[in-house]
């Protein structure tokens, strides 16, 4: 049998195979933030579909850190029964799932919070935006660590913090965003140091066995950004520090050519775009390396676990498509998932219908939802 199929653990949780279901803003909650039967829903097919471990969206663990509409909340302790819903349906269903933390810092949405977006430095024109002071500091360590509380309440398997793709732990990483000159800002280990902060505040919280991981970029791939050698600078803080395992990924959300979630995967040669930074972390660091990046063969993900570029396999649009993906993989039909990456999936989520294959609907009925489609931005 593949060694995709065989059981791990990270920290004290029981995993049943390398497949991750990477964190996707769903597009399924309410407008407040609270989880929905239709959210529960889609997360329990995934259970169903085999997927060894589930992290869940996006979750704000401020209002202020609000990215998307109809985005997971954690930022309130009467979101807690629902979230519980969600952790029971998984448990029932055979599946573990962990829940993303994060905060969107300057690419906050501001109809939505209804506050300024905060800016880890002042090299930012628009005059809504705010930069954090060291009190917004403790503040935003304080929301981490109560929002990890609800987490481990909730029934959640443990947590990731979300440090990649610009949003605010990734802002502060990386020099394009980050010109501080204050302890939290200059060397990498400035740079990196709320990351430290908050990890070990969460610990005081959930204890030494509840798994606490980190989701991080390779590299921004924007000027100035964050590189692949400060990266894994940053890598070994954290894995020092005691975090229980890292994803990599890579890019910037608002800019750059080359996204978290890249177009166009069309060849095996595409997939699995961020394997060769995978590979200088597992030469620096032991934890476990979950990699994501365009995953849609059968014969990739397993090369990767083979090979030991890395530990996981991360995916996410594939099986937006496909949640039984994994189920079909483990009965031998081992053909490339469906997904056509061409990222017309999170345009329904704008519109307040939640993520899903648009493609995959338009071959059903074409003429009933060509008119869905628009050009992803």
């Amino acid at each position: 049998m593949s060694k995709l199929f065989t059981e791990s653990s990270i920290n004290a949780v029981s995993l049943k195979n390398k497949f991750v279901r990477a964190a996707t803003w769903e597009g399924l909650a309410t407008t407040e933030g609270t989880v929905t039967p239709k959210l529960i829903d889609m997360i329990v097919a995934l259970a169903k579909g085999g997927v060894g471990l589930i992290i869940s969206s996006h979750s704000f663990v401020s209002k202020e850190g609000q990215a998307t509409p109809w985005q997971i909340g954690i930022h309130k302790d009467d979101f807690v029964p629902k979230l519980k819903d969600l952790t029971s349906a998984v448990h029932k269903n055979g599946g573990k799932i962990f829940i993303q933390l994060a905060h969107a810092g300057q690419y906050a949405d501001q109809k939505l919070t209804g506050q300024p977006a905060l800016a880890v430095s002042d090299n930012v024109s628009d005059n809504k935006i705010q930069v954090i002071t060291k009190e917004d500091i403790k503040r935003i360590v304080s929301s981490y660590v109560k929002a990890a509380k609800r987490a481990y309440e909730s029934g959640f398997d443990g947590i990731e913090i979300h440090s990649g793709h610009g949003y605010l732990l990734s802002q502060f990483l990386s020099p394009a965003y980050n010109n501080r000159y204050d302890e939290y800002g200059g060397s990498i280990e400035n740079r990196a140091r709320i990351h430290i902060q908050i990890y070990n505040a969460m610990r005081e919280v959930v204890g030494k066995e509840y798994p606490i991981i980190i989701k991080m970029n390779c590299a921004d791939f924007i000027e100035n950004g964050l590189t692949i050698d400060e990266s894994l600078q940053a890598a070994i803080l954290f894995a020092n520090a005691g975090f229980d395992a890292i994803e990599v990924s890579g890019g910037i959300i608002r800019t750059g050519k080359l996204s978290p979630t890249r177009p166009g995967i069309t060849t095996e040669s595409k997939e699995a775009y961020f394997q060769e930074y995978s590979r200088r972390f597992k030469e620096k660091i032991e934890i476990p390396l979950i990699l994501v990046g365009g995953f849609k063969s059968f014969e990739v993900a397993d090369k990767i676990i083979t090979e030991g570029t890395a530990d996981y396999i991360s995916m996410s649009r594939a099986l937006i498509r496909e949640p039984d993906l994994i189920n079909r993989w483990k009965k031998r039909d081992l053909h490339q998932a469906m997904c056509k990456s061409d990222n017309l999936c999170f345009n329904p989520g704008f519109e307040g219908k939640g993520v899903y294959c648009v493609t995959q609907e338009i071959g059903k009925n074409k003429e009933g939802f060509e008119s869905n489609i628009c050009k992803f931005s």
